[in-house]
C-alpha cells in the first residue's frame, strides 16, 4: 500500500514516529562504548569522591560518546562549560534567595538569561539550567559540592572522549563511498532512460515516471553532500584518519564531477518531458543522439566503478568524440539543441575536460 493510499491514522503514525526514530540503527559498538565509558566514569569518580553518587560523570560520558571524535570533544567542552555556569548560577541564586521553594524557578530564569547573554547554543543553555536545578536539588548551595560535580563532569567527559578515540574511533567513509557510488549509478540509469525515450515512442505515464526518477537525484545529491561533510568530520582528530583519507579524497573528487552531471541529467529529463513528440524517434539525428547518451551512461557508470576499484585496469571511454548534427530538423531543433548542449557538458565532466 502506498503512502497516499494508506489510512490517515497510519500516515499520522508514520509522521509521529519519524520524529524520534532513524532509518538505520546506530552501531552496536558505539552503544557499548557509551555504556562502558559511563560505567568507567562512575567507578573512577567513586574512587575520588567516595560516598557520593557520581551521576554527573556518568551522564557526561554518555553524552560525549558521539559518532565522531571531533563531536565528542565538542560535546565534552560544551558539557563542562554548561556545568560550570550551572553550578555558578545555583550558588549565586542560593546566596541571593536562600532556600525558598521558588529557587528552582529563579535558577531556570537566570540560566536562560546567562545563555542568551553569552550567545550559547540552545543545548548549552539548557545544560546550564539542568545543572543548576540538579545542584539545588542534590547539593543545595554548598561550594564544595559544586566543585566536586564540576571535576566529576570533567572526568566523565575526558573518559568519553578517550574511549571514543581509542576503541575503534568511528569512521563514516564507507557509508559515504556507498552513497556516492549509488548516486553515480542512478545518474547513469537516468541517462539510459533518456536514451530509451529517444529510441521508442513513450506515453505520458512513462515520461512522468522518467522525470520523477531524475528529480529524485537532487535529493540524493543533497544527502551525499551531507554524508561527505560527516565523513570529513569523522576523520578530524581521528587516530585512524590516515588510512581512510585516501578513499575519502577519491570519493570527494568523484562527487565534484558527478554533481554537475546530475544537474544536466535533470535538465535533459525536463526538456524531453516538456517537448516530447512520439515522431521524434524517427529522426536520424535523434537516433544517433540516443546512442551517444547511452554511451555517456556507460562511461558514467564506469567512472563510478573505477573509483571503487583502483586496482582495475582503466577502460577507454565509449564516448570518444563529441556527437555533431550538421543540420537539425526545424520541428525539433529546440529540443535537439538543448539535449546536445547538455550532452556536451556531461561528456566534458566524464572525460575531465570541464574540470
Amino acid at each position: 500500500m502506498t503512502d497516499a493510499a494508506s489510512p490517515w491514522w497510519r500516515r499520522a503514525e508514520q509522521r509521529v514516529t519519524g520524529r524520534f526514530t532513524v532509518t538505520s540503527r546506530p552501531p552496536a559498538l558505539q552503544l557499548a562504548k557509551a555504556g562502558g565509558a559511563a560505567v568507567l566514569s562512575w567507578f573512577v569518580c567513586l574512587l575520588l569522591f567516595p560516598g557520593s553518587l557520581p551521576m554527573f560523570g556518568a551522564i557526561a560520558a554518555l553524552i560525549v560518546v558521539q559518532e565522531s571524535v571531533d563531536q565528542s570533544l565538542t560535546k565534552g567542552i560544551e558539557r563542562v562549560v554548561g556545568v560550570l555556569f550551572g553550578v555558578s548560577v545555583a550558588l549565586g541564586a542560593g546566596a541571593l534567595f536562600g532556600t525558598n521553594s521558588w529557587l528552582f524557578i529563579a535558577a531556570i530564569l537566570v540560566s536562560m538569561g546567562v545563555g542568551w547573554l553569552l550567545r550559547m547554543s540552545a543545548t548549552s543553555t539548557n545544560q546550564i539550567a539542568i545543572t543548576a536545578m540538579l545542584m539545588i536539588a542534590l547539593g543545595g548551595s554548598e561550594l564544595g559540592y559544586g566543585v566536586e560535580r564540576l571535576v566529576e563532569t570533567a572526568i566523565g567527559a575526558a573518559i568519553g572522549v578517550a574511549v571514543n578515540a581509542i576503541i575503534a574511533a568511528p569512521v563514516r567513509t564507507d557509508v559515504t563511498h556507498e552513497a556516492i557510488s549509488s548516486l553515480t549509478a542512478h545518474a547513469a540509469r537516468a541517462l539510459d532512460r533518456l536514451a530509451d525515450a529517444l529510441e521508442e515512442p513513450r506515453d505520458e505515464a512513462w515520461l512522468e515516471d522518467m522525470l520523477d526518477s531524475a528529480r529524485e537525484l537532487h535529493e540524493e545529491r543533497t544527502q551525499v553532500h551531507a554524508s561527505l561533510r560527516r565523513a570529513r568530520e569523522s576523520l578530524r582528530l581521528n587516530p585512524r584518519s590516515r588510512r581512510h583519507m585516501r578513499q575519502l579524497l577519491a570519493d570527494d573528487a568523484l562527487f565534484q564531477r558527478v554533481q554537475p552531471i546530475v544537474t544536466q541529467v535533470i535538465g535533459m529529463s525536463r526538456a524531453l518531458y516538456d517537448l516530447y513528440d512520439p515522431e521524434l524517434v524517427e529522426d536520424p539525428s535523434v537516433i544517433g543522439m540516443g546512442q551517444e547518451i547511452r554511451r555517456a551512461a556507460h562511461d558514467l557508470e564506469r567512472l563510478g566503478s573505477a573509483t571503487a576499484d583502483t586496482t582495475a585496469a582503466p577502460e577507454p571511454p565509449a564516448l570518444t568524440a563529441p556527437y555533431t548534427i550538421s543540420r537539425p530538423p526545424p520541428r525539433h531543433w529546440v529540443l535537439i539543441g538543448s539535449l546536445m548542449e547538455d550532452l556536451r557538458r556531461v561528456r566534458g565532466r566524464i572525460t575531465g575536460e570541464l574540470e
